[in-house]
């Protein structure tokens, strides 16, 4: 394992919360134990064995391991019981009340998903500590998680919770302080890549009405961090060169692509990525990186990243463009516009709207697919588009990209290929992967509904936020949960696919719940007043 985590860490010290000198990831604190225990699958999860504490210094656990592996008899299972904690998870406890209803459902989980500031983590634990309260996803997912957070704050602030998303994004800025850049989430094992950049929408849900200004100029040094992080070494590269996230094109044009700094399996899902590994052609170091890559965008799998034999060990996310990630950075790049004109700097704000202007131009140039009517991602090396189309292609409507010929032909699309019963699809791929079809989830169903509404086409984005609404409802009514995920194509069954369960809580599908519900009430209420 590269020592880039540990690295990460030493800046992760300050003032505000108590640090050991350095805190290493699972498998750099227990090596050797680590790798058995993941690879003899002791756990079914891969995640519950790096959430875990043990209950003696790792030091004294690696000896009680040398001493008693060889002995006749040992069973792996029965040391990992005795030397290590179950890590809790809080959704398993809950129990609704479904009789109370779906709304009183997502008021209660914003208390059951909510965790509390830390000083200081336990002792020899993955956990990063935040000095501020904050809503994890729920089920195996005990920590806040980036892109995660942003859909999870809608729906905060539709309850009126303004203060817990301030809190959220204080966090957010604090990571960015002291690591800069926010990781995938606040565990030891995420430290090596992020995930798509919400942070200025996060922003954007504070700067509101005559607070503004305030806010902006408050939370504009993390802004310019993170634009930092994400653009790193973009100047030195020549057309079609790429280095970690920054890219350039071609022509010369500057974008960007998902990236991890490790070339490693991933601690978290250590077996899947060792066994995937031994079906692909790469070298190990590039399909991990690949891999890795995959998870920085949040979609982990999908065919999306995959070569034209749509296997997992075609894997090449590294070579790709995204255009989802591209309008999240051109909204960073805005949202530093406004934040620097705010702070009186009118120059670094026509400098930053020259860069938004610039990155427009380029999703358009390089993501839009006039032959098939749709935005898709951009092959570097094949200098040309990837044929997979995806929801990430609602993303230039939701951030103004789109022309409004575009967006219509978008439309006209969706429609066609990505509509079903319970909402749209992410991709019109069944692959057995979980961001493939019959998968749809919350937040791409909100972009593709938002993007519809931006170019007035309201009819379309009416229909999507009703079916997948009433397919939410109708899994609560039946089950009590709220899900992470649902299968949009066949509404008697649950999705599937992925490298875990199916997962209920569930913080960005409650955020986006409520958010269209509350949208779809108003509506009514307009109609009927008319």
């Amino acid at each position: 394992m590269k020592n880039l985590c540990v690295a990460g860490l030493l800046l992760f010290a300050g003032p505000a919360l108590a640090q050991p000198a350095t805190q290493p990831t699972p498998r750099q604190l227990y090596p050797g134990l680590f790798e058995a225990i993941q690879l003899n699958r002791v756990y079914p999860d891969g995640k519950t064995f790096v959430d875990m504490l043990p209950t003696a210094t790792p030091a004294a656990v690696l000896a009680a391991y040398a001493r008693e592996k060889s002995q006749p008899g040992f069973d792996l299972k029965a040391f990992a019981k005795r030397y290590f904690y179950l890590p809790n998870t809080d959704t398993a406890k809950y129990h609704s009340n479904i009789g109370a209803g779906i709304r009183a459902h997502l008021d209660t989980l914003w208390t059951v998903l909510r965790r509390p500031a830390q000083a200081t983590a336990p002792p020899y634990s993955s956990l990063l500590p935040l000095p501020h309260p904050y809503v994890v996803p729920g089920g195996r997912f005990r920590e806040v998680y980036y892109w995660d957070s942003y859909f999870t704050m809608l729906g905060l602030r539709e309850a009126g919770r303004l203060g817990q998303v301030r809190d959220m994004v204080d966090n957010f800025a604090y990571l960015i302080d002291k690591l800069g850049f926010i990781p995938n989430g606040n565990r030891t094992y995420y430290l090596t890549r992020s995930q798509p950049p919400f942070f200025a929408q996060m922003v954007g849900l504070l700067a509101t009405g005559p607070d503004s200004v305030a806010v902006l100029t408050r939370y504009r040094p993390a802004l310019a961090r993170e634009y930092a992080y994400w653009m790193a070494g973009a100047d030195k590269l020549k057309p079609g060169q790429a280095s970690r996230r920054a890219v350039r094109l071609p022509g010369g044009e500057r974008l960007n692509r998902y990236w991890d700094e490790s070339d490693q399996p991933r601690e978290e899902s250590y077996r899947e990525d060792v066994e995937a590994a031994k079906l692909s052609k790469q070298p190990t170091g590039q399909f991990f990186h690949n891999v890795r890559a995959a998870a920085a965008s949040g979609w982990d799998f999908s065919t999306r990243w995959f070569g034209p034999d749509m296997q997992l060990s075609s894997i090449h996310t590294t070579d790709l463009v995204p255009v989802d990630l591209n309008c999240l950075l051109l909204v960073l790049e805005q949202t530093l516009a406004r934040a620097t004109r705010a702070a009186g700097q009118p120059a670094e704000a026509s400098q930053y709207r020259q860069q938004a202007q610039a990155r427009a131009a380029a999703i358009q140039r390089y993501c839009w697919d006039a032959q098939t009517g749709f935005f898709g991602d951009y092959d570097l090396p094949k200098k040309k588009l990837a044929t997979v189309r995806t929801l990430a292609g609602v993303f230039p409507l939701a951030y103004g990209v789109a022309t409004p010929a575009q967006a219509w032909a978008v439309a006209s699309r969706l429609q066609s290929e990505f509509l079903r019963p319970g909402g749209v699809l992410t991709t019109t791929n069944n692959s057995h992967q979980q961001w493939d079809a019959p998968n749809g989830w919350a937040p791409l169903q909100y972009l593709t509904v938002a993007g519809l509404h931006r170019y007035h086409l309201p009819d379309l984005a009416d229909t999507i936020a009703h079916r997948w609404t009433t397919l939410n409802v109708r899994v609560f009514n039946r089950t009590g949960r709220l899900l992470e995920k649902y299968n949009v194509e066949d509404l008697s069954r649950a999705a599937g696919g992925g490298e875990y369960p199916l997962q209920d809580g569930f913080g960005w599908t409650n955020g986006v719940l409520l958010k269209l519900l509350d949208e779809q009430r108003s509506r009514e209420q307009r109609r009927k007043s008319m």
